[in-house]
C-alpha cells in the first residue's frame, strides 16, 4: 500500500500557493516533537480541507483571513497573511495594496476602528520593510485634499457661469499618467460616470463636471450654443488643469469633445467620442423643436419617458427597472430652463467637414441598438478623423457606459494603454 498522504499533499500545495515556499520551507524545517502534529493537522484541515475547496478562489480566501484577523486582533496571522497577499505563493493570488486598504477600510465599519486602526500600523510597517516596490505607497499625503476613490472631491469653478466638477487624484500613489476630463449626456450630471471614472483613477487625474443647466452647475440664462458648451469646457480645463487632457465625452459631451479639439487643439492630447453625432439631418433638427415645445407645454415629464426609450434598450429596462427609474428622477430633476438651452445648443452641431482637421488618436464608441446616435453617425466620425478607431459595443443602446459599464471600460482602458 502506497505511503503517500494525499490530503497532506493537497495541503502542502495549497500553503505554497498562498503563502510561498520560503514561508513553508521555514514552517516544516523548525518541526520537531512538539509541533510536528499541529503542522500536519494544519496543513490537511486548514490548507486542504478549507483553502482547497473550489467554492472561492484563493484571493477571496485572503481577503476573508484579513477581515477575520483584523476583527480578531490576531497580529501575528495577519502580519503572515499580510506579507503572503503582497509577495508570497502565487502571484495571480496575491492582493494588491489598494485592494488590502479597501479590506481594512471596511473592517472598521464592522470589527471596529480601533482594530482598523492596528491594521494599518501593521501593514506600514510591513510595506516599509518590503522596499522600493512599495514606497509610493508610503509617501505623505495631504488627508484634507486626498481625493474619496468613490466619487473625487466636489469643486466649483471661479469663472462663470459657474461649473460644478470632481476630482479623483491617482489611487496608486504615483504621480498621474494623464489627466483625463469626462464630460456627460444631456440630462445626466458627474454620476453618470461613477464606474469608469474609479476605473481610470488607479493611475490618473480624472475630472468629471456638470455642463452648465446641469446637476449642480449655474443655470445660465439661455439658450445656449454648442459654442457656449465648448468654451465652458475650455475654461474649465484652463483653471483645473495643467496641459493638455485626454477628453471623453458621450452624446453631448462627445459634440463637446469634437468642436473643443478642434479649436483649442493644444488643450486635448487624445479624444473619446461615445454615443454621439457630428451633425443631425433635418428631420432630425425638427425633432428637438419638437420636444423643446413638449417641455414648455408639459415641463421634463412630457418627454422623460420618450427619451428614457432611446437611452437604453428594452432589455435593460426589463432586467434593471431600479436603474431606468434612478435616471428617469435625475432628468426630470433637472431645470427645465437648462434642459431647454442644452437642447437648443444641441440641435446646431455641425463638425462633420471640419473632422479631417483633427491631429489627436480619437476612438469612437458606438452602441450597436442606438438608435438616438446610431453606429452609422459613429462610423461618420471615424471615416473623416485621421487614424480614429471606431469600437460598436453589442448590447448597448445609447448610454452604452452605464448599459456595459464592464465593456465600456475595457475599450477605453486598452486603448489608451495602447497610445
Amino acid at each position: 500500500m502506497s505511503s503517500f498522504d494525499h490530503d497532506l499533499q493537497r495541503g502542502l500545495r495549497n500553503r505554497r500557493g498562498v503563502l510561498g515556499d520560503a514561508w513553508v520551507d521555514r514552517s516544516l524545517n523548525n518541526a520537531n516533537a512538539f509541533n510536528a502534529d499541529f503542522q500536519g493537522f494544519i496543513t490537511r484541515y486548514a490548507w486542504h480541507e478549507v483553502w482547497g475547496r473550489p467554492g472561492l478562489d484563493h484571493r477571496t480566501r485572503r481577503i476573508i483571513v484579513l477581515a477575520i484577523t483584523t476583527a480578531l486582533g490576531r497580529w501575528e496571522e495577519f502580519e503572515l497573511h499580510i506579507r503572503a497577499a503582497l509577495t508570497g505563493g502565487d502571484p495571480a493570488t496575491r492582493l494588491t495594496v489598494d485592494e488590502i486598504k479597501e479590506v481594512l477600510i471596511q473592517s472598521a465599519i464592522y470589527a471596529g476602528v480601533p482594530a482598523a486602526n492596528t491594521a494599518h500600523a501593521e501593514t506600514v510597517k510591513i510595506l516599509k520593510e518590503l522596499g522600493p516596490e512599495f514606497e509610493p505607497w508610503l509617501r505623505k499625503m495631504d488627508v484634507h485634499t486626498t481625493a474619496h476613490p468613490g466619487t473625487g472631491h466636489s469643486r466649483f469653478t471661479q469663472s462663470t457661469p459657474s461649473l460644478h466638477y470632481t476630482v479623483r487624484e491617482p489611487r496608486n500613489g504615483l504621480p498621474a499618467t494623464r489627466t483625463i476630463v469626462l464630460s456627460h449626456a444631456l440630462g445626466c450630471d458627474v454620476m453618470m460616470w461613477d464606474h469608469l471614472a474609479n476605473a481610470l483613477s488607479w493611475d490618473a487625474r480624472v475630472v468629471c463636471y456638470d455642463h452648465r443647466g446641469h446637476g449642480l452647475s449655474e443655470v445660465a440664462p439661455g439658450p445656449y450654443t454648442m459654442q457656449d458648451l465648448t468654451d465652458d469646457a475650455a475654461r474649465l480645463i484652463d483653471e483645473v488643469v495643467d496641459g493638455p487632457v485626454t477628453f471623453i465625452g458621450l452624446s453631448m459631451g462627445g459634440m463637446v469633445g469634437q468642436e473643443l479639439a478642434l479649436q483649442h487643439p493644444d488643450k486635448v492630447n487624445a479624444l473619446v467620442l461615445a454615443n454621439t453625432t457630428s451633425g443631425y439631418p433635418a428631420e432630425a433638427q425638427a425633432g428637438w423643436a419638437q420636444r423643446i415645445a413638449a417641455i414648455e407645454a408639459s415641463g421634463l415629464e412630457g418627454i422623460v419617458d420618450g427619451a428614457l426609450q432611446r437611452w437604453f434598450h428594452a432589455g435593460f429596462h426589463a432586467e434593471q427597472p431600479a436603474a431606468v427609474a434612478r435616471w428617469r428622477q435625475r432628468v426630470v430633476g433637472c431645470d427645465a430652463r437648462g434642459y431647454i438651452a442644452t437642447c437648443q445648443a444641441i440641435s446646431q452641431i455641425d463638425t462633420t467637414a471640419r473632422l479631417p482637421q483633427l491631429k489627436v488618436p480619437t476612438l469612437v464608441i458606438a452602441g450597436e441598438l442606438d438608435v438616438g446616435t446610431p453606429p452609422a453617425m459613429a462610423k461618420t466620425i471615424a471615416q473623416a478623423v485621421p487614424g480614429a478607431t471606431l469600437v460598436v459595443l453589442p448590447e448597448a443602446s445609447h448610454f452604452s457606459v452605464l448599459e456595459q459599464p464592464k465593456a465600456f471600460t475595457e475599450c477605453v482602458s486598452t486603448w489608451l494603454h495602447s497610445l
